[in-house]
């Protein structure tokens, strides 16, 4: 997780007139508006693609309240709410990823590894086989499980803190044991309630509507700005528990809140939309790659997931013809595809 320092040209300070200096890094600056540009351009081609196709431009036009009947319904009630779940999913894993493996200090730190996921899926399950739960119920029973996944890892990797590789292994293990506790389940599920897990644990946007919306972005409006607002405690931690105390951090309460604040992303992401693999692994690592930026990165890898995420649905939509896959399942190829490469390239550096 080291990188190496910045040349001064690469970071601006910025000075307003009241008197505040923010320091602009200008990659990391140019990475984000490139990645916002393309997920929305990715969103408005997503928007138009369906059974009834519309141009860009059309989409465009009905988003601003210029298209016909027809177009308002398909684009507003149908495609809208879709895209919007997948952007604010996407936004969620990565920045909940970005925490975790901050936190962790390890590439392989992240909710999908450390069975949050696993912990969702379990809740779901929970209430589908043994409560033959509605949608909201499911959502509900997601979000717990992976709450408590959340607490179970942190309470049996505390050890005077929570440190790298204990955080990792336990979260591994505990995610064999949730699998295996999933797998219990649906042995036991009769061939209705089977299929409609399987289906909900594979991933997906199908059938999402605003009711998955405006619970997905209450959370982040609440979220997001407590995470960015310790983001520098956050960045100091990076160096080290010692070196964090000494510059003034409260390490433990700090790492305590962003830990919450990234399993409630995880949890709420899932809940939305199914356990989604691999966005969660990947966005903060292509994110620090692109900007070559020291710390978490937490906006790039935000705006990273939320593209991945609609690329791969778009993807999911167009490059199978009539056989559209669940989103889960793209993701969870291009994700298996690429942390194959990253252990690779970890064992190359003598890191594992």
């Amino acid at each position: 997780m080291t990188t190496t320092p910045k040349p001064a040209s690469a970071v601006r300070a910025v000075r307003t007139r009241g008197g505040l200096s923010v320091r602009l890094d200008v990659r990391a600056f140019t990475v984000v508006v490139l990645l916002l540009m393309a997920v929305l351009a990715a969103s408005v081609v997503l928007i138009g693609t369906g059974d009834f196709p519309i141009p860009a431009v059309d989409v465009l036009k009905t988003l601003v309240g210029n298209g016909d009947a027809g177009q308002e319904f398909i684009v507003n009630d149908l495609r809208l709410p879709r895209v919007l779940v997948g952007l604010l999913v996407g936004a969620s894993l990565g920045l909940g990823g970005a925490l975790f493996q901050s936190i962790s200090r390890n590439p392989l730190g992240s909710p999908d590894v450390l069975g949050l996921g696993q912990g969702s899926t379990a809740g779901a399950l929970i209430m589908i086989v043994l409560f033959s739960g509605s949608a909201n119920q499911v959502a509900l029973g997601a979000l717990i499980g992976g709450l408590a996944t959340g607490l179970a890892i942190y309470l049996l990797a505390w050890k005077r803190g929570v440190h790298g590789y204990r955080l990792v292994l336990v979260g591994i293990g505990v995610s064999a044991i949730v699998t295996a506790v999933n797998g219990y389940l649906l042995t036991k599920a009769d061939i209705v309630d089977a299929a409609r897990a399987v289906v909900w644990m594979t991933g997906s946007l199908n059938g999402r509507d605003w009711d998955q919306v405006w619970p997905l972005l209450i959370m982040c409006a609440v979220l997001v700005p407590l995470v960015l607002g310790n983001a520098r405690g956050l960045r100091m931690m990076e160096m080290g528990d010692d070196v964090s105390y000494a510059l003034g951090v409260r390490v433990e309460r700090t790492r305590l809140l962003l830990m919450l604040s990234a399993v409630l992303l995880t949890a709420g992401a899932t809940a939305a939309a199914g356990p989604v693999g691999f966005v969660a692994l990947t966005a903060p690592q292509l994110a620090r790659r692109l900007t070559r930026s020291p710390g978490p990165n937490l906006v790039p890898s935000m705006c990273m997931g939320a593209t991945l995420l609609i690329v791969a649905d778009l993807a999911s939509q167009r490059a199978f013809g009539a056989d559209q896959l669940p989103v889960g399942v793209v993701t969870g190829v291009l994700g298996g595809v690429y942390l194959l490469w990253l252990l690779v390239t970890e064992r190359k550096a003598g890191r594992i």
